[in-house]
């Protein structure tokens, strides 16, 4: 049975080193997320450190996903604090380990986070994929309006462009309550 919690942003040790396996699994399998191959477990760890630093100052809640006490995968919000912008947040990093995929866990941590911003007061949600990856079925799944694209916005380890898709999600929306040309509309 998969757990979903928030990370308490202070742990360390055994905690940090299933993170940073968690995020060396999915760069190793090729996911865009801000690294190359090969991710050494130290970088890795140097990552989730940084990010732990931002949940300490509330600029970024952490959720991971286990199973049988091990995390297995992960999702992060980074929280806007602007005045006109406490209504939104940005999905980053939704990472499943290889051996743990095609178990409906990304869309649980999804869930979970959509539940929790919305608690929050935060309505719309954002975020970018690498168009043409596997996560942007997952987005569209889960209720996301592809806003559109920017040709070159990442790059292959050897330095090709990629474009990169943008999504939104109005949460307090019932997502059969409006069709994707009427999100657009809204924008």
């Amino acid at each position: 049975m998969t757990t979903i919690t928030r990370l308490h942003p202070h742990c360390t040790g055994r905690t940090l080193d299933e993170l940073a396996d968690v995020l060396q699994s999915c760069v190793h399998d090729g996911a865009s997320v801000g690294f190359f191959t090969p991710l050494g477990h130290e970088h890795a760890i140097q990552y989730w450190q940084e990010a732990l630093r931002e949940a300490v100052h509330g600029k970024r809640w952490i959720w991971t996903a286990q199973i049988g006490g091990r995390i297995v995968g992960s999702v992060q919000l980074a929280i806007s604090d602007r005045a006109n912008g406490r209504h939104r947040a940005e999905v980053q990093k939704l990472l499943v380990h290889l051996a743990f995929r095609r178990q409906g866990i990304a869309a649980a941590l999804l869930r979970t986070l959509e539940e929790d911003a919305l608690a929050d007061g935060r309505e719309l949600l954002v975020l970018d994929t690498r168009t043409g990856d596997r996560a942007e079925s997952l987005y569209r799944r889960m209720g996301y309006c592809e806003a559109g694209l920017i040709p070159g916005y990442t790059k292959t380890p050897v330095g090709e462009p990629r474009s990169t898709s943008i999504y939104y999600k109005h949460l307090a929306l019932q997502p059969s309550s409006l069709s994707a040309s009427q999100h657009r509309r809204e924008a």
